[in-house]
């Protein structure tokens, strides 16, 4: 891995920063230059990333983006389909995801990088998905799914699991129905509950709800590690100095707050389970005591293989183009957050 670590010289920059008028261009910084260490003043980042958002205000840790000269506006926006719509309308910098839509920003033609990697401490004990099944239906292994109706949404990190979870249980597009359906709000858990479908992978903290909601509902396990988490930006955004030094706040930021959240657990369900998704303070604890806990790996190393291997599954699935997961990938962030993580970096990756 190349490692950049220090100022940017004024050299370095494709175009002077201008001191005022706001019909002056930006400075621009080469992607493989090292990121500044000054934020101009007024440099504003759009973020969608709705979760943190709520955990660095409880965190206090609002703060020390504003005093390093960030400002951030939030956007309630996080996913594929809303975050790369966004993207094209140049209305977000960066966005919260799985690592899905990376790929799918890169096939449809918008150039995008990741910034950040986290992991879950106990993946498989942790999982995001767990596969429901509808009322009436029988699958308690993945064999049986030979036949099943499963919603599928091509773009999205439940269409990648659904095609991973058929690999593993030895099966091919041609031995079930996959039904189209963008996986939005509680649309799978509908689906589900009308029995439009007799299989959809949902959010693991949404499992008891579901199943309390609709009598004869199940749910089994993928055995799959699904716990990828980014946040990917505009390549526009990333090789702006400006925005490029916020960012390089932004991930240390980030990244002390989602290892706060670890040990506050209770903080966290008020700021965000509650207060912004509306559930109750069971349901709330519940879900965050689901997700487990978080850890930022010391190299992405890991996390590049598992991308590059789902792909390589996706592109032969959906008859994509070849793609190099290298090039989505900015590793100069690799550093800033494994150095914001301190001794609490986990070595390598988790597994």
């Amino acid at each position: 891995m190349t490692k950049f670590w220090r100022t940017v010289p004024v050299a370095v920059l494709a175009l002077a920063v201008a001191a005022c008028g706001a019909d002056e261009p930006k400075a621009t910084l080469e992607l493989s230059g090292a990121l500044p260490d000054k934020v101009p003043n007024g440099t504003t980042l759009r973020l969608g990333d709705p979760q943190l958002q709520a955990i660095i205000g409880a965190a206090g840790l609002d703060k020390e983006l504003t005093d390093a000269g960030v400002k951030v506006e939030w956007a309630n926006i996080s996913g594929g389909p809303q975050s790369i719509q966004a993207f094209r309308a140049d209305k977000l910098d960066c966005s919260s995801v799985a690592d899905i839509p990376s790929l799918f920003a890169a096939w449809t033609g918008t150039s995008t990088k990741i910034v950040f990697q986290s992991v879950t401490v106990d993946p498989l004990e942790h999982p995001i998905y767990k596969l429901g099944v509808a009322p009436g239906v029988s699958v308690s292994s993945l064999a049986d799914l030979k036949g099943k109706k499963i919603a599928y949404s091509a773009g999205q990190a439940q269409g990648a699991l659904v095609l991973r979870v058929l690999q593993k249980a030895g099966l091919s597009q041609k031995d079930v129905q996959l039904v189209e359906l963008t996986s939005t709000g509680d649309s799978y858990v509908t689906a589900l509950g009308s029995k439009s479908v007799d299989v959809a992978p949902i959010g693991a903290q949404n499992i008891k709800i579901y199943e309390a909601k609709y009598p004869g509902a199940t749910s089994i396990g993928t055995g799959i590690r699904d716990d990828a988490s980014t946040l990917y930006c505009l390549t526009s955004a990333v090789s702006n100095a400006e925005k490029a030094a916020a960012l390089k706040v932004y991930v240390r930021v980030r990244t002390k707050a989602l290892l706060w959240a670890n040990d506050h657990e209770a903080e966290v369900a008020k700021a965000y389970y509650v207060d912004t998704q509306g559930l109750s303070e069971a349901d709330a604890k519940a879900v965050v005591e689901i997700t487990g806990d978080k850890a930022i790996p010391s190299t992405w190393d890991a996390a590049i293989v598992r991308l590059q291997e789902t792909a390589n599954l996706l592109s032969q699935e959906q008859n994509h183009d070849k793609l190099d997961v290298n090039t989505l990938v900015d590793r100069r962030f690799e550093k800033v957050q494994a150095e914001a993580a301190g001794s609490q970096v986990v070595t390598g990756d988790a597994a």
